[in-house]
């Protein structure tokens, strides 16, 4: 049986409401105004929920279907919320190679988490990535703005520690 999918429930305010009602009324009938549209959503909701495209889609006339393929084809786009704490593990081939993809599983197994979602208590996020620029410090993982390098699978108990 498939493991049920951790979500961090939808909490959109009536002010972040208004503000896309807004971008929409000032958008909608230009042409190729979804892709605006969708990056001043996320901009407004810091991501965007099935409740985000649905408010869209009614207030577009732009079927669903085709602001979800929209949102899931471009990378920019993300449909999960990020965590307070934004864990980012480094894929590319130098951290790869010394273990990162070590330290990417047993992060997923210890936050309960895949990558691309965030704890259910908006805590942290987890997204992998493909280079931070500290190849010499291989493997690396970043926390927000810090850097954490030369990781082993048992350095991430301490480090998620201080985020606790």
């Amino acid at each position: 049986m498939a493991a049920k999918k951790k979500t961090v429930p939808f909490s959109g305010t009536k002010e972040q409401e208004e503000e896309l009602m807004k971008v929409i009324d000032e958008l909608k009938d230009e042409k190729g105004a979804l892709m605006p549209i969708l990056q001043k959503a996320q901009d407004i909701y810091g991501y965007l929920p099935y409740e985000v495209q649905k408010m869209i889609s009614d207030q577009t006339g732009i079927p669903m279907e085709k602001i979800y393929g929209v949102t899931t084809f471009y990378s920019q786009f993300t449909l999960n919320p990020k965590g307070k704490y934004r864990i980012s593990v480094c894929l590319g081939t130098a951290c790869y190679v010394k273990g990162s993809g070590e330290i990417y599983n047993a992060l997923m197994e210890k936050l309960g988490i895949e990558g691309g979602e965030c704890t259910p208590d908006g805590k942290f996020s987890l997204d992998a990535c493909r280079c931070v620029g500290a190849c010499g410090l291989a493997p690396v993982m970043m926390i927000n703005d810090e850097v954490y390098g030369r990781l082993t699978v048992d350095d991430i108990d301490g480090i998620l520690a201080k985020y606790e």
